[in-house]
């Protein structure tokens, strides 16, 4: 324990994630989000149909109701948007790095050595429009650490081959 050193770092030094040029989910993605959202809300009107043809006490709100749900509605695609807007993703020679968020900007950052699994998935809209999903996982976790939508196929195929190249290396 003689040699023991414990130097600081000079943290001016250390690579700015910030910097890195993130690549943007593909555009077509968008058309998968308003699809997906699309049947949602035609499951929730009918559902909602109902409940106002059925439920007396709300037949006189009928109008109020139906105009909170179709603002309901417009607010969450213009959030949805700009949550596609903000999402990106970067590889770099040791990590990957996805950014997200609406107000709140979060960037995850996972290096290559703490990853376990990759796993690719194509959705029935996603696979219409030619996407994928990849997700990482790293260990101690049952759930993806990132989930990185809205790429092309090839592209995605692409990216788990070689993160699962920089995983066989660890071994």
């Amino acid at each position: 324990m003689e040699n023991f050193r414990n130097e600081t770092i000079d943290i001016t030094q250390l690579p700015k994630f910030e910097e890195v040029p993130f690549l943007s989910l593909k555009k077509s993605y968008w058309k998968v989000i308003l699809i997906n959202s699309f049947i949602v809300f035609v499951l929730m009107t009918i559902g909602l149909g109902f409940a106002l043809l059925k439920i007396e006490e709300l037949v006189a709100y009928q109008l109020e109701i139906s105009s909170a749900f179709g603002l309901f509605i417009l607010i969450f695609v213009f959030f949805s948007y700009l949550s596609f807007k903000k999402k990106g993703f970067a590889f770099r020679e040791h990590d990957v790095l996805f950014r997200y968020g609406i107000i709140a900007t979060n960037t995850i950052v996972i290096p290559y050595n703490r990853i376990q699994h990759v796993a690719l998935h194509e959705g029935m809209v996603s696979r219409y429009f030619g996407l994928a999903k990849i997700e990482i996982f790293t260990a101690g976790g049952s759930s993806s650490d990132i989930e990185i939508p809205g790429i092309e196929k090839e592209q995605a195929e692409n990216i788990k081959q070689l993160l699962m190249g920089k995983i066989q290396k660890q071994l």
